[in-house]
């Protein structure tokens, strides 16, 4: 049986460090191949895809901006503590609207595609009803983290921004429980 020699320690490291960045550089190599603008289909698709992200943004903005609307039209004390974030909420929507496919209205004017359909129920509890906020506000935040994974980079980093101000809005409403 032949003897190798021992690898020294001075050549174990650059060694790892190469073979990691080999590794990276093909799972790189084959992510961007795998991304590449050969296909027209999927060059096609990827505006369509990303206006369909904003739309969803944008009418998930829009349901949240109708429960906060919901809960001060039911509880007008909590204004001063729920318009701040109510005004934000709002900003989001239209940030999300601007890019994404207006839907035609009758009137001509464009209509507001993000209105909830219905009426959300509000709890008769000022307390309740906040805690329900903030509850919608994690989740959709938590629905944006996830979608982010799929949108272009530009519109990941706007999603990732209104996450991450979404759990800071839940985080708000359950700390004034406090």
């Amino acid at each position: 049986m032949p003897s190798y020699p021992t690898p020294s320690h001075a050549r174990s490291g650059p060694r790892r460090r190469s073979l990691l960045t080999g590794a990276a550089g093909a799972a790189g190599a084959a992510l961007l191949s795998g991304c590449s603008d050969s296909d027209s289909t999927d060059a096609d698709e990827r505006p369509s895809a990303a206006a369909r992200v904003r739309a969803d943004a944008a009418k998930d903005s829009g349901e949240l901006l109708g429960r906060y609307d919901a809960v001060l039209a039911a509880h007008p004390a909590l204004t001063a503590r729920l318009g701040p974030l109510r005004a934000e909420v709002k900003r989001h929507e239209a940030v999300f609207a601007e890019g994404s496919a207006p839907s035609p209205s009758p009137s001509g004017s464009p209509a507001r595609s993000a209105a909830p359909a219905r009426k959300p129920s509000v709890p008769k509890d000022e307390k309740d009803a906040v805690r329900e906020l903030a509850r919608a506000e994690r989740e959709l935040a938590k629905r944006r983290g996830s979608a982010l994974l799929d949108a272009p980079a530009e519109l990941a980093r706007l999603l990732a921004s209104v996450a991450a101000a979404g759990a800071a809005h839940a985080y708000l409403l359950t700390e004034g429980d406090k």
